[in-house]
């Protein structure tokens, strides 16, 4: 076990603890910023879903039901604009970072094979290649980098931290460019349906690959669209070349969702009025903690979509940490997700009205 642990970095959240026990010591409580795990109430009827599917018994299937490969493939149509999409086009996940943190191992890389993800990312994604010995390395614009080796590219839009967007031609550009090289392109668009300032797309659209899903798989989870982190909800779908095969490395190694959380995501996937609802109380939260953070001098770079502010003082990300902890205020430093967040913040809006007109008030 410690040679496999000897691979991963330290821990980031760890390194936090302390300016989470100043933001917490003051007299109004923590206003904890820092984590984008949803705070609000799961939807009604995804509840009822879940109660009712509970007397489950026997082992769930990893393909998922006939039910919830229909709700996925329905979703997919109506919401991403795909096309002729089939069960073998999808495939149930148990929460997306899991799929993160072992999709090179699954995908049998190792020592030689390369994965690229982009400069301010999602720190899971160098976890993943570094549990399957891989080699990884970060881009700015992936058509730049070399293609011999690589074997995995990573895209994110919109991004965990930045909320930064690509557009379609941006994201066509991108799949031409690794179709012609044979790289297999996953594209985490976990937050697709929070754009602000901006409309998502996803690589499953057929303005961006033409109509062919051949070396590319999108990744979609419920955590933030339907307030489901807990219920470990997530999917895959695009090429059924390669989600065959998960298919059945997954089969091998037991990664199921449980029954009930599958009758809860066709039931999530099969309405759309929770999700504006939430959506809107998303909207407010970032209207107040947005105008908040620039009144207080701060600047706030792309945060287009997603469900963070992309926040900067020009200082050291951890010089505003320790200055917002002392208000009670803990948000995540932006070097957790590479060097070149150094001088930025990440600042969630999962927080409930009242804390987040409690920062309000403090930063005011």
């Amino acid at each position: 076990m410690s040679a496999v642990s000897d691979l991963l970095p330290t821990f980031p959240w760890d390194k936090l603890e302390p300016y989470k026990k100043t933001a917490t010591a003051h007299p109004d409580g923590i206003v904890d910023l820092s984590v984008g795990t949803p705070v609000d109430p799961v939807p009604d009827l995804i509840q009822k879903a879940l109660i009712d599917a509970a007397d489950s018994p026997g082992y769930p299937t990893v393909w998922g039901t006939p039910a919830l490969r229909d709700a996925i493939t329905g979703w997919v149509e109506r919401r991403l604009g795909a096309r002729d999409v089939t069960h073998h086009h999808v495939l149930p996940i148990v929460g997306s970072k899991e799929l993160v943190a072992w999709l090179p191992t699954q995908l049998g890389l190792g020592p030689g094979d390369r994965v690229a993800y982009p400069r301010l990312a999602y720190p899971t994604y160098e976890v993943g290649a570094r549990l399957a010995r891989a080699d990884h390395e970060v881009y700015d614009d992936p058509t730049t980098l070399n293609p011999e080796g690589l074997k995995l590219l990573w895209l994110n839009s919109p991004s965990n931290p930045t909320g930064k967007v690509l557009s379609k031609d941006e994201l066509t550009r991108i799949v031409t460019w690794a179709r012609e090289h044979g790289i297999l392109i996953f594209s985490d668009e976990c937050y697709l349906e929070l754009g602000w300032e901006a409309d998502p797309v996803s690589v499953l659209h057929p303005d961006v690959n033409g109509g062919s899903y051949d070396g590319i798989v999108a990744v979609h989870s419920l955590s933030k669209r339907s307030n489901l982190a807990g219920y470990r909800a997530a999917f895959l779908a695009g090429d059924p070349a390669v989600l065959g095969p998960l298919l059945q490395i997954r089969k091998h190694g037991g990664m199921m969702t449980s029954a009930p959380t599958q009758a809860a995501v066709v039931a999530a996937l099969g309405d759309d009025t929770h999700v504006h609802e939430q959506r809107e109380r998303y909207t407010a939260r970032r209207s107040l903690l947005r105008e908040a953070l620039v009144s207080h001098g701060f600047r706030i770079e792309h945060s287009e979509a997603s469900l963070y502010l992309w926040a900067t003082r020009n200082e050291s990300c951890w010089d505003t940490v320790s200055h917002l902890a002392d208000l009670g205020i803990l948000v995540a430093p932006g070097d957790f997700y590479g060097e070149a967040g150094a001088n930025f913040v990440r600042v969630a809006l999962t927080a409930t009205d009242e804390r987040v007109r409690a920062a309000v008030n403090r930063l005011s």
